[in-house]
């Protein structure tokens, strides 16, 4: 038996951020993964495919160089050296986090766990205690019961480990994994269609921002079947064909599911021990804590936002809270969210149809585009920053498509978070030539004195 102040089952993002936020408070410490510690983000998710997405600039940039002046040529893809990239990226990290778990003297035990009770868990035949249990087993990609998975049929796992760069490829859903892949392999040379049943691609986003990504998206020629859905796929050695409702058919050299994640929380023994599980979902109150009082839920397993930086927050949150500390939760609404698509998509807080809905017609909205965005401009970057603010002025959406809008999210989280008003924030400088100024550009539009836009 080994026991512990805080049992953490799931060695992702969430599971290891408790983790080593508990050991700074002085907590004894024991973390359960059946793999790796750093969980899907780290050796799945998150690291590979933005190390795979970096080398796809790199070779749209070969392939642009000489309208820069600069004579280079795209000459293909090496797999062998491209996986190699990726996974010394990961490996890297993973070694420098199993480093900082290991100083922090937590014990990792490897196994799949299952819970037994309030306090217990069992790991291939050894009971595991704790004082407090925090479940952070995290998410796997989704599979409609009518597909099944081949060689040439993909989940987003299998598509990180191809050994060549399909020639053409059907990406089902357009959320953000479906984006991220069709970028990335049609930088690669490969022909791309995305078949989305709801009427737009990521259709979480506002709705400007879909327009936006539609268009771009056609200029890279990556084919949208939108408000489509697929009746039928089959595969055989040479292709995999999908037929649509309409009865049209599409064939590919390999198919990629990309209809979100599901919760695991299938034969951990939850609902058997008195934690309360709706919909695949593990059900908590505001502070994280489950129907059992001695066990918490963090991450992918808690209905809402699926992303990596969510689960951290759970994770130093839920450790803070097992520590008698005061802690608060940033709502979903107030958390980054990012797709590292080309152009890339960054947003935060409401959308303008859902700040309609909450504020009404006071609700006001502008679009800077970033043709009048002197960095954008050098960088050949295409897209648009919108605001959404309050009948009170204050910012309470701000969504943005281009090239490395992912680095203004920062500031724009905190406009929405801390409830800046938009004319109170336009007084302040961004710095000449940056695309930061495409931010500070629609914070003085939508306070009436804009310097580089008409109207």
């Amino acid at each position: 038996m080994k026991t512990a102040d805080v049992v953490i089952l799931g060695g992702g993002p969430g599971g290891y951020a408790a983790a080593i936020r508990s050991a700074q408070l002085g907590q004894s410490v024991i973390l359960i993964d059946e793999a790796q510690v750093g969980g899907t983000c780290l050796h799945r998710g998150c690291i590979p495919t933005k190390a795979l997405l970096h080398a796809a600039e790199v070779a749209d940039n070969a392939r642009t160089a000489t309208q820069f002046g600069v004579n280079a040529t795209f000459e293909g893809v090496d797999p062998e050296k491209l996986h190699g990239f990726k996974n010394t990226v990961v490996s890297r990290l993973y070694k420098g986090l199993s480093g900082l778990i290991e100083g922090l003297g937590i014990t990792v035990v490897n196994g799949r766990g299952k819970l037994t009770g309030p306090r217990s868990v069992d790991v291939d035949g050894t009971t595991v205690t704790g004082r407090t249990i925090v479940l952070a087993t995290g998410s796997a990609p989704k599979v409609p019961g009518a597909i099944t998975t081949s060689d040439r049929v993909l989940t987003s796992d299998q598509a990180l480990e191809l050994a060549t760069i399909p020639d053409t490829a059907i990406i089902l859903g357009g959320g953000v994994i479906g984006v991220e892949f069709a970028s990335l392999w049609a930088s690669f040379g490969t022909k791309v269609t995305i078949v989305e049943a709801l009427p737009r691609l990521v259709p979480n986003e506002d709705a400007a921002i879909s327009t936006y990504l539609e268009r771009l998206f056609r200029r890279r020629r990556i084919t949208a079947k939108t408000g489509t859905r697929v009746t039928e796929v089959t595969s055989d050695e040479n292709a995999v064909q999908v037929t649509l409702e309409s009865g049209d058919v599409l064939s590919a050299d390999v198919l990629l599911v990309a209809v979100g994640r599901a919760p695991r929380t299938e034969g951990l023994g939850l609902a058997e021990n008195g934690v309360t599980v709706e919909g695949g979902f593990v059900v908590t109150d505001e502070s994280l804590r489950t129907s059992v009082p001695s066990i918490y839920a963090i991450g992918d397993i808690v209905g809402g936002l699926q992303l990596a930086h969510r689960a951290f927050q759970h994770g130093i949150f839920v450790a803070e809270r097992i520590a008698g500390r005061e802690a608060e939760l940033v709502a979903d609404a107030g958390i980054p969210r990012v797709t590292y698509c080309h152009p890339e998509i960054a947003s935060v807080g409401l959308t303008e149809d859902a700040a309609r809905e909450q504020y009404g017609d006071g609700v006001e909205t502008v679009t800077y585009d970033l043709a009048g965005n002197g960095r954008s401009q050098i960088l050949k970057a295409s897209g648009a920053v919108k605001l959404v603010v309050d009948p009170a002025g204050a910012v309470v959406g701000v969504h943005m498509i281009g090239a490395g809008v992912s680095e203004l999210i920062g500031e724009a989280q905190l406009l929405y978070n801390l409830g800046v008003k938009a004319e109170e924030a336009a007084r302040f400088v961004h710095a000449h030539p940056t695309q930061n100024e495409a931010l500070g550009e629609a914070l003085m539009a939508v306070s009436g004195a804009p310097l580089h836009l008409h109207g």
